[in-house]
């Protein structure tokens, strides 16, 4: 993978197809967007140099969302988001798994361990996708974060992003809870080594300690990773401490998970 190869990656692969698509019927040509461009470029690359993993675990939820609900019912004026909480989760998870708070450096022979949080939030805007970085996560509460993922968002999807405001990510988040889907597989943002995805919440039934049936809410989570740098068994206790966060909401004032005092 070093300047001295001979064989760049991908310089084997076969052309890109020449079709007259015309010839077939008709057809409307729409040019790409000059962020849709890019980000085909990055995606490329990404999903070419670095090899891909997922794992996918789900984390109940059902406490959280209620006290989600309570909280904001009792505060109107501010707004309190399941992402948000999500990101604030992650970085616990990260403070106690640092590989995934890390990159590669140039030369694939050094992993550069990170001190800071800074966490890259994938929106979808009308010229294509962009993701904003928020910094000093482990700073600010979830009030904090959803207040500053919707000014960053808002301004992405109105006149764009400087280089500035999404770069310096440590890891990303892709969420589609607003939209639907039950797992997926996000292409990791080099030269991060891992990206989570949050899909659609859905109540499931679940055996209860008297042997009953309970209905759970629950998060589908999908944890890409770089398997260069992390194995699956890392991915999975990285997941699993991420859905002990989510689940038990109460149990971690320390991380300062829903300040809103």
């Amino acid at each position: 993978m070093g300047g001295d190869n001979p064989f760049p990656l991908g310089s084997q692969l076969p052309t890109w197809p020449k079709v007259d698509f015309a010839s077939f019927g008709e057809v409307e040509v729409k040019p790409l967007s000059r962020i849709q461009q890019m980000a085909a470029g990055f995606l490329a690359r990404n999903w070419v140099t670095i090899p891909h993993v997922t794992h996918h675990d789900e984390a109940d939820v059902t406490e959280l969302e209620a006290l989600r609900r309570d909280m904001i019912s009792r505060r109107e004026d501010v707004k309190i988001t399941m992402l948000a909480c999500i990101i604030k989760a992650a970085v616990a998870a990260l403070e106690k798994f640092p590989t995934f708070n890390s990159s590669l450096d140039a030369s694939i022979k050094q992993l550069v361990l990170k001190k800071y949080f800074h966490i890259g939030v994938a929106v979808d805007t009308p010229t294509g996708l962009l993701v904003p970085v928020v910094r000093d996560c482990n700073k600010k509460s979830v009030v904090q974060l959803g207040q500053e993922v919707a000014e960053l968002s808002a301004k992405a999807r109105a006149k764009g992003l400087a280089m500035s405001e999404m770069s310096g990510g440590c890891f990303s988040i892709s969420s589609l809870g607003a939209i639907g889907g039950t797992a997926f597989t996000p292409i990791i943002n080099a030269p991060e080594v891992a990206i989570l995805g949050a899909a659609r919440t859905a109540w499931k039934p679940r055996r209860a300690q008297d042997g009953g049936v309970e209905w759970r809410l629950m998060l589908p989570l999908s944890l890409s990773y770089d398997h260069r740098v992390l194995n699956g068994a890392d991915a999975a206790r990285f997941t699993r401490f991420l859905s002990e966060i989510l689940a038990q909401p109460r149990h971690f004032g320390s991380l300062d998970v829903l300040p809103l005092s």
